[in-house]
């Protein structure tokens, strides 16, 4: 055999995977109902169904260990000329994500804090109730972001027939380890899926890498129906509620011939109640072309456009933990488009968030 070229050597790459929990690692009991995760599931399944890993063996689960540590595979996925070495952080307890809190979403971004100078990428393998929460808060709260941060997880466990585990698992350890790509994404169905979809935003390598764990609970969201009443309405916007999300109709309507249900709005804002109004629509955008919609902008509201709900109310929580801002200073941050979750307007605004928002 002839000499290798440098194109062809094999190079190494380390992944990093916190396994959250979620339906990916659970098993059926002998009822037929579905247990708790169970532990390290996910690459010990993975390691003896895939076809491509160099070896076979079985990887080993010490019981006597906490679960919460990190193993060390020899099981290495091959990509090209890529060998990608990963590691598991497997949370202790493994959580259902419809259980997941703020605390869990802090834990995550302390988590790829740590290790972030270690690894090519990141994968959380996560529940799929809750993923487009913790993909949307942690690409607010991480910025300087360099490298890939891959969330991921299954409709179906791994350990029945039909899974779609370990093609989400493998091409997200693919993704996070052999491209560069500088967000947080999630992977399902054979997709990359961004906080939102247009053009990645360009990291500006000169901003640190930082993580924000500072956030504010106080966010809620209403939905609008042809039922509700101004109690209803003032019953979610009194105080500790510093931030509120409408999702309100087509292209960001609400009822305008309801004076006490724009009243309670209008006392809000001037309160310092940030409140962000999307549509409930899946897609599409708000826009002011209707009185019922112009109604909102006047008072103060602020519009999300094509926010999706997940990202506006992530959003809110961490502009709205920001120490030492202003009231208005919150209010531009949330007009502004910080990770491409707001589809430009033109070729101009996207430049221009893209500048305004190097430092947030």
């Amino acid at each position: 055999m002839g000499k290798i070229s440098r194109s062809e050597q094999i190079v190494k790459k380390q992944v990093l995977v916190l396994y959250v929990g979620g339906t990916i690692g659970m098993k059926k009991n002998d009822d037929g109902g579905v247990e708790e995760s169970i532990v390290n599931a996910p690459l010990v399944s993975l390691q003896s169904k895939t076809t491509n890993n160099p070896k076979s063996e079985a990887f080993t689960i010490d019981s006597s260990t906490p679960t919460l540590r990190i193993n060390l595979t020899e099981h290495p996925i091959q990509f090209e000329n890529n060998v990608i070495l990963y590691q598991l952080v497997e949370y202790d307890p493994l959580l259902d994500s419809s259980n997941l809190t703020m605390s869990d979403w802090i834990k995550m971004a302390n988590d790829i804090k740590a290790n972030y100078n270690d690894f090519n990428g990141i994968v959380i393998l996560h529940g799929t109730d809750t993923l487009a929460y913790t993909s949307s808060v942690l690409s607010f709260m991480i910025k300087g972001l360099q490298k890939p941060v891959i969330v991921t997880g299954a409709q179906i466990s791994i350990f029945e027939i039909r899974s779609d585990a370990i093609n989400n698992i493998q091409n997200s350890l693919i993704l996070a380890g052999c491209y560069q790509i500088p967000e947080i994404c999630a992977f399902f169905d054979h997709k990359l899926l961004r906080v939102k979809d247009g053009n990645i935003m360009k990291p500006d390598p000169a901003v640190p890498f930082e993580v924000t764990t500072t956030l504010n609970s106080n966010v809620r969201v209403i939905t609008f129906f042809p039922t509700i009443t101004p109690s209803m309405l003032e019953s979610v916007l009194q105080e500790p509620t510093a931030g509120v999300v409408i999702q309100s109709y087509g292209a960001g309507n609400i009822p305008s011939n309801q004076p006490e249900l724009i009243d309670a709005l209008k006392k809000a804002v001037a309160r310092n109640v940030l409140i962000v109004n999307i549509t409930v629509c899946l897609q599409g955008s708000v826009v002011s072309i209707y009185d019922t919609g112009k109604v909102l902008a006047d008072i103060g509201v602020i519009s999300g456009r094509d926010m999706t709900l997940e990202a506006a109310l992530t959003k809110l929580c961490v502009v709205l933990g920001y120490p030492d801002l202003s009231h208005d200073q919150r209010v531009e941050l949330l007009k502004q488009n910080m990770r491409g979750e707001l589809t430009p307007l033109d070729v101009t605004d996207d430049n221009n968030n893209n500048n305004n928002n190097n430092n947030l």
